[in-house]
């Protein structure tokens, strides 16, 4: 096995601003505005009329406060502070009593609400292409159950990158659901086509762990015998992470095994950068068995936030380290291939948006 190091950087981590990014999820601005920062921009997102979402800074034009603190009204956004209106274009329309038609515009940004999320271009307004956002095969098909969640995350949004593209810590993170030594004992190999890098691990003629047991029982299928297993994770930039995973009855083909002699889904991963060194990471798995099983999307549900709350702690403490010994140095191992290919993909990105 091949190391070399790798110097930790001591400027700030940057990331691609002109692209879709997930924002929020829709019951997120349903009673009111909501302010988030992504990609150090701060904006208020909010439903305007018939139900529109828009997107503007969270910065009211008049004294400068949090326009996520005001409320919508008659589909134009109201600050808490003063009651200025705002268009959904950025511009001041209205204010009791004052004139505010010479107030500068502020930004507004692209935005789609699309697949289950809504999604946000913090970059330039002129290169948004709604053909650009990512593709969720999955999200509009009544052939496939999804569950998820969101986690508020204090790390650098390529950590979370590495960590989905280098499965071998379930082995030790997840111990107790996913893990099990057959993981690290099996070796993954890593290509690149294009944006997109894949990194896949297949094991044969293996117990399932409890996780997996759980979901061959929910697709009526026998958990007390071996099992092939596999993990397929493909990244594509700015930040997004699908990984096609599952378990099936050894000998019958392994993923390409019948629909009807495996447990197998799609483990969802939408990073959003917030800051340098924060996220919100919105998380979920998609599964194509029984799909209108509620009860068994919740199991599902509550399984794959636990084992994410195991990779929050580990995550937080990794930044804080790496924040406390700015010129310590990581070490890449063949293990870690796919994120330091995925890194190599976020650069040329950066590159050609600072060209």
């Amino acid at each position: 096995m091949t190391t070399s190091s790798a110097p930790i950087s001591s400027k700030p981590a940057t990331f691609p601003k002109n692209a879709w990014y997930v924002a929020c999820m829709p019951n997120e601005i349903d009673e009111k505005p909501l302010g988030r920062t992504i990609c150090s921009e701060r904006i208020v997102f909010y439903r305007g009329a018939e139900g529109q979402v828009h997107a503007l800074e969270d910065f009211c034009p008049h004294r400068g406060a949090p326009l996520s603190l005001g409320q919508v009204c008659e589909g134009k956004l109201v600050c808490g502070y003063h009651g200025l209106e705002m268009g959904y274009d950025g511009k001041a329309v209205h204010m009791p009593g004052q004139r505010v038609g010479g107030f500068p515009a502020i930004k507004s940004y692209p935005v789609l609400e699309r697949d289950g999320f809504i999604w946000v271009w913090p970059g330039d307004p002129a290169q948004a292409d709604e053909q650009k956002k990512h593709p969720l095969e999955w999200a509009n098909s009544p052939d496939w159950a999804y569950g998820g969640g969101l986690f508020h995350i204090q790390c650098d949004y390529r950590l979370m990158i590495d960590n989905l593209m280098d499965l071998t810590h379930e082995t030790y993170v997840h111990a107790t659901s996913i893990g099990q030594k057959e993981i690290d004992e099996t070796p993954c190999k890593t290509r690149v086509e294009g944006d997109e890098v894949i990194t896949s691990r297949f094991m044969e003629n293996i117990e399932a762990p409890p996780f997996w047991k759980l979901a061959l029982r929910g697709n009526n299928l026998a958990d007390d015998v071996p099992v092939d297993r596999w993990q397929i994770c493909r990244f594509t930039p700015p930040s997004h992470v699908m990984i096609d995973v599952g378990v099936a009855h050894a000998g019958l083909g392994g993923y390409e095994a019948p629909e009807d002699k495996k447990a197998s889904s799609i483990v969802v991963d939408l990073i959003t950068p917030e800051t340098e060194t924060s996220i919100w990471y919105f998380w979920g798995m998609a599964r194509k068995f029984n799909p209108k099983d509620k009860a068994l999307t919740a199991a599902i549900r509550e399984g794959q936030g636990k084992i994410f709350t195991e990779d929050l702690q580990m995550l937080e403490r990794q930044q804080a380290n790496l924040l406390a010994y700015p010129n310590r140095k990581v070490l890449n191992l063949n293990i870690d291939a796919g994120g330091v290919h995925a890194r190599k993909v976020i650069e040329r990105w950066l590159a050609q948006e600072a060209a």
